[in-house]
């Protein structure tokens, strides 16, 4: 009987305790300033050095550059910036190796799809995808540029 009654105390405090649950589909659940979602790409930053599929531990970013088409301006621009999302661990690798910041983390995290085909992302998906981008991208307690912090 004592048992029984402890139980009830406990399933009595529950009821009366503050919900935590959210109507998520309804109104969307922000993540944390740092969290880790699906990347944001500025094409006009990129410099085509080809260092974050390098870094990428899957494997999942492929990137073509041509050469510019101002004669009077060195480098390449970027042709083709593909990412699939299959295989990505969001890792945050490819940003912090990112010399221009042209590839950025964002807060968003819905990639839920039917088929895996729609899990393939391509230059202009990227580029729209600009909402909740991260504002603080590199600096993990790192001085700021320039100096002491």
């Amino acid at each position: 009987m004592k048992g029984m009654l402890k139980g009830m105390g406990v399933t009595l405090k529950a009821l009366t305790a503050p919900k935590v649950t959210t109507s998520y589909p309804d109104a969307p659940y922000l993540m944390p300033e740092r969290y880790r979602g699906i990347q944001h790409f500025e094409p006009d930053l990129c410099i085509v050095c080809n260092q974050c599929a390098r870094v990428c531990p899957t494997e999942c970013i492929t990137l073509t550059g041509k050469p510019n088409p101002d004669p009077e301006k060195k480098g390449k621009v970027i042709d083709t910036f593909d990412l699939n999302f299959e295989i990505c661990i969001l890792c945050d690798l490819c940003t912090e190796v990112c010399p221009t910041e042209a590839i950025v983390m964002t807060g968003n995290f819905e990639l839920a799809a039917y088929s895996r085909d729609d899990l393939y992302k391509d230059k202009d998906w990227l580029t729209n995808n600009d909402t909740r981008v991260r504002l603080d991208n590199n600096n993990i307690g790192a001085p700021q540029k320039g100096g002491k912090g």
